[in-house]
């Protein structure tokens, strides 16, 4: 879906350009507590004059399983929340609490945005815009004709959604389980028939990398506690663009050896920015500055 038609879908939350509304969001997810999303919501509020509350649901620190998370959906509904980001474990698990889907959302089969009206608890994913965003924004010229992604899970959902939606005309999806890769081609193919999507193991990618235009992790590796690369160091070479979607750190290991073999990178704190930036204008009907958002992480992060 384009990036006009979905703005024309954020466009029709009722309390667009309220600048009265007392706003009440959150974040569900596990192990959140230090999580820098409700800084860049709260920050972003201040400074468009907004009454604006981010509050966090750990699952860990309230001693929830995350198969309640579809019940807490519900609950924040009831308790006056305008809606919820939603990260891991829950993006699957939420969507037995509500009552409809963005067409991204059903596609992908991950929601990390909820927004509550009338009634209804409607689940949106702007984790795919984000990436494009930050695609944009931080490679604006990089050719995106032939890429591999490392990783196949929720990130990678978004991530290949992204790109494909972007134009890539070939897509290899590298995941440690390869069934997991190849039900995403399955999902993902019918909606871009004009693309083609390969799926092989992540040790398994060098002649694909050798090849490509640009390489995306879509992994946990590299993010604190989790330390490493997805790929070999050997394999990445001066032609490739490389992007990270880990924004803690932002300079991972993939990207610090990427920058060092003369590669154009993209860390992950675009696509934070993209998507909070996003799930911000969903919540409220006012536009997010994107940049100014991602001046916020930066200094939060350093």
């Amino acid at each position: 879906m384009s990036q006009q038609a979905l703005a024309g879908t954020w466009a029709s939350r009722p309390q667009d350009a309220d600048i009265n509304h007392r706003f009440l969001v959150g974040l569900l997810g596990s192990g959140i507590g230090g999580s820098l999303t409700p800084g860049l919501h709260e920050a972003e509020a201040d400074r468009l004059g907004l009454a604006y509350t981010y509050r966090v649901i750990d699952l860990d620190a309230i001693g929830k399983p995350a198969e309640r998370s579809a019940a807490l959906v519900r609950h924040a509904a009831d308790l006056g929340f305008d809606g919820l980001n939603v990260t891991h474990p829950s993006k699957q698990l939420v969507q037995d609490g509500l009552d409809d889907l963005s067409p991204e959302a059903r596609i992908l089969g991950a929601v990390n945005t909820i927004t509550f009206h009338d009634g209804k608890a409607v689940g949106h994913n702007t984790d795919h815009t984000g990436f494009i965003s930050g695609l944009k924004a931080g490679l604006l010229s990089a050719a995106t004709d032939s890429v591999v992604q490392i990783g196949a899970g929720g990130a990678g959902a978004a991530v290949a959604f992204g790109l494909l939606s972007t134009g890539t005309r070939h897509l290899v999806i590298a995941d440690i389980e390869p069934a997991r890769a190849e039900a995403l081609a399955a999902r993902l193919a019918p909606h871009f028939p004009d693309s083609r999507l390969s799926v092989t193991r992540a040790d398994a990618v060098a002649g694909s990398i050798l090849e490509a235009d640009g390489l995306v992790n879509s992994t946990p590796i590299g993010m604190t506690g989790h330390p490493g690369m997805p790929v070999d160091p050997d394999l990445i070479h001066s032609g490739l663009w490389v992007a990270d979607v880990i924004y803690r750190p932002l300079e991972t290991e993939l990207i610090k050896a990427a920058r060092g073999k003369g590669c154009a990178v993209l860390d992950g704190g675009r696509m934070v920015v993209g998507q909070a930036a996003a799930a911000f204008e969903i919540f409220t009907g006012i536009p997010a500055d994107a940049e100014r958002m991602l001046a916020t992480l930066r200094q939060a992060a350093s």
